[in-house]
């Protein structure tokens, strides 16, 4: 968990083990940005635009050190 939030808050991100997949909790884009993302290709061969299934969740830099540690933990347990 982002330490600078409080408990009910996020962003997070943890592994799930059970589905081997690494799970992010954060904060919501403004419609500046979700305009900017549909109106432009951010990934070279990308499509423009976010698929209505999927969703654009913001993660602080600060979190760096908590992302590499569930990756970590995950290769440590063998799903990476």
């Amino acid at each position: 968990m982002d330490p600078n939030t409080g408990k009910d808050e996020s962003p997070m991100v943890w592994v799930d083990d059970e589905n081997k997949e690494l799970v992010v909790q954060g904060l919501k884009p403004g419609q500046a940005l979700l305009a900017e993302i549909g109106s432009t290709e951010w990934v070279p061969g990308h499509s423009v635009g976010t698929p209505d299934h999927e969703n654009v969740t913001r993660i602080p830099l600060r979190m760096a050190a908590i992302i590499r540690k569930a990756l970590d933990d995950a290769e440590r347990d063998g799903f990476l």
